[in-house]
């Protein structure tokens, strides 16, 4: 009888602890399913105008070579850069652009997935990337890059002693087969190379401005959305 009423006990408490493991995980997957749950599987790093900006926006925008990292510390680096972006985008949407053919944006997204190259399955997997996603963001690239030509122009006019500067300082890019490229050859090469730093330089100087008529805050301790 003692043998029958242990083994009761035993089994009870084994069916109560079975009853207990699935009321948790009930409540665990309950719990997952609810938005903020959600939200704090992702992080805040910064905000930009009240809008956010993610661990998995970063992410995925170096995945996919929209932006371009250091060696460094690549999500502050990238965070920063995801900041200048969405700068650009306010600013696209006050001023829009032409906007980009439906062949240049398949163009752009063919080119965004040729950079995450085979890791892009796992990239959309952990960071939340659709097609859909992938196609909105090659989109905004082009449309940036029309925003930018339409305001700054394509290229930006530099003296002749400029150019000639570039090509003493930078001799060693100039070479064939070991030998340095007579100035008259090299100029036009040269002259385009300052023209790019020139305009680099201004739209650098541009983004510093917006930043500082925006509300930016970057998160020390990133928060849930």
């Amino acid at each position: 009888m003692k043998k029958k009423s242990l083994s009761l006990c035993v089994s009870v408490a084994r069916r109560r602890e079975w009853h207990r493991g699935w009321l948790v995980a009930a409540i665990f997957i309950l719990w997952l399913s609810l938005p903020t749950a959600q939200q704090l599987l992702d992080r805040v790093l910064a905000r930009v105008d009240g809008v956010p900006i993610t661990l998995t926006d970063v992410q995925a925008a170096i995945g996919l070579g929209i932006i371009q990292v250091g060696s460094g510390d690549a999500i502050a680096d990238g965070t920063q850069q995801m900041i200048d972006r969405q700068l650009e985008l306010t600013e696209v949407q006050r001023f829009p652009p032409p906007e980009p053919s439906s062949d240049a944006v398949a163009r752009e997204m063919a080119r965004l997935t040729m950079n995450a190259g085979p890791r892009l399955p796992m990239l959309m997997q952990t960071t939340g990337l659709t097609q859909q996603r992938i196609t909105d963001m090659a989109r905004d690239n082009l449309r940036i890059a029309g925003y930018l030509d339409q305001r700054f122009g394509t290229t930006v006019q530099v003296s002749d002693d400029e150019v000639a500067a570039y090509f003493r300082t930078h001799e060693s890019e100039f070479t064939k087969g070991g030998v340095t490229v007579p100035y008259e050859d090299a100029e036009p090469v040269a002259r385009q190379r300052v023209s790019n730093e020139r305009r680099r330089g201004i739209v650098t100087q541009w983004l510093r401005d917006l930043r500082s008529r925006a509300d930016v805050s970057v998160n020390s301790s990133p928060t849930n959305p």
